[in-house]
């Protein structure tokens, strides 16, 4: 059934190429005709019709009438068969997954939410990782051969292209990726959480159009999703984009990585975390003491904040004016179209988002900053996953 995504047995390469080439034009523009198809790729009509062809034989694409023109003939509208192919996508967070499913066409059918498990660096915990991955396989009734991959998105030091995680699961001899394929059965890719969500919002978030893209993870640890002529920007060993753990801060705050002073001890959800809790316990007031049990979570102090809480409001405040300082540089070296704020601080809105604007304006160049649009993810918390799955598609696809 996949026999045009795992092998050329369908024709040499040069066929198998510009077949990919297709689904992919399908992909980015949605239905299209014949003509079309030949004009972007570059290829005869009667070249692209059987192709086009071939494919609808193979179950990847479908009619879908004909064009609504003014005159003459009507050529047919060619597009994704939805259910020619699925791909799952696994976010890996502190102590549970996120699961989805996507059909071929970019739809996503299927998500489980906050699935509880064992997340530390042992066998016992990728085991358990890949009996939930089987089980909501299983629980989707899609054929597992029409299952065409899987990505995981990790968290840290992640080479997408050679298969290891330096960070989780990093006691393997062998890439990562093989040892989930062979537990699951089904081609696995990995790549880091920042990316992925970076992935998800250019292509069913906040972008329009834009190719030069900055997105901004800000959640309990700080990242950098970096988008360069609509490509994923990953570096030479896969790991760019870690900027919360710039040296930013003469502070003696130990980072999780083993330094001091990283951009992440003042501008990251466990940031507001720690200072909400130490000026709290310093005496200062706050709707969090009104409420009993544990009181210093750091969705209790998003809510505070979205409830107006002064105390609250002032931290997130300086929180986004030292993360602005650092987009304002981002923005003078990469001079994108778009930088996107997102993860689970940006549910604090315009708290954080206004705050960040401050430091942008002040602290970029007025001519570089001046063509930036800044805003908040509008995939908010589905960008990860979203993001995994797709990434899942655009793998097999290239």
């Amino acid at each position: 059934y996949t026999t045009l995504f795992r092998s050329n047995l369908d024709g040499d390469k040069k066929n198998v190429c510009f077949k990919k080439k297709i689904l992919k034009y399908f992909v980015t523009n949605g239905n299209s005709t014949i003509q079309e198809l030949a004009k972007e790729i570059n290829l005869s009509i009667p070249t692209i019709t059987k192709a086009v062809g071939e494919l609808q034989n193979m179950g990847y694409v479908n009619e879908y009438g004909k064009q609504e023109t003014g005159e003459g003939r009507r050529p047919i509208l060619y597009g994704l068969n939805p259910d020619s192919g699925f791909f799952v996508g696994v976010e890996i967070k502190e102590n549970f997954v996120n699961l989805g499913l996507m059909n071929f066409r970019g739809d996503l059918i299927e998500l489980d939410d906050n699935v509880p498990c064992l997340i530390n660096n042992t066998m016992e915990s990728i085991d358990e990782l890949c009996t939930l991955v089987k089980n909501f396989i299983e629980k989707t009734e899609v054929k597992h051969d029409k299952i065409l991959n899987v990505t995981f998105c990790i968290s840290g030091r992640v080479n997408s292209e050679s298969g290891y995680s330096h960070t989780l699961y990093n006691f393997l001899e062998s890439p990562l990726t093989n040892t989930l394929s062979e537990k699951i059965n089904i081609n696995v890719s990995i790549e880091n959480d920042t990316r992925a969500f970076a992935y998800g919002e250019y292509m069913k978030g906040m972008v329009s159009g834009e190719k030069d893209v900055l997105f901004i993870n800000d959640s309990w640890g700080l990242g950098l999703g970096i988008i360069i002529d609509g490509e994923l920007y990953r570096g030479r060993s896969g790991f760019a984009g870690e900027i919360g753990h710039m040296h930013v801060f003469n502070n003696d705050i130990l980072c999780h990585c083993g330094k001091k002073g990283c951009l992440e001890t003042e501008a990251s959800g466990s940031a507001l975390q720690r200072i909400v809790k130490q000026r709290i316990e310093a005496g200062e007031s706050s709707i969090l003491t009104k409420k009993e049990g544990d009181i210093f979570t750091l969705d209790n102090i998003i809510d505070a904040i979205n409830d107006e809480d002064p105390l609250c409001i002032d931290v997130i405040e300086k929180i986004g004016r030292n993360l602005g300082e650092t987009v304002a540089n981002l923005i003078n070296i990469f001079n994108p179209e778009l930088v996107v704020i997102g993860g689970v601080m940006a549910r604090t809105g315009d708290f954080l988002l206004q705050s960040v604007l401050t430091s942008v304006r002040k602290y970029s160049l007025n001519l570089v900053n001046k063509d930036t649009r800044l805003c908040l993810s509008k995939l908010r918390e589905r960008g990860g996953i979203t993001g995994a799955c797709l990434l899942a598609r655009k793998v097999v696809l290239e």
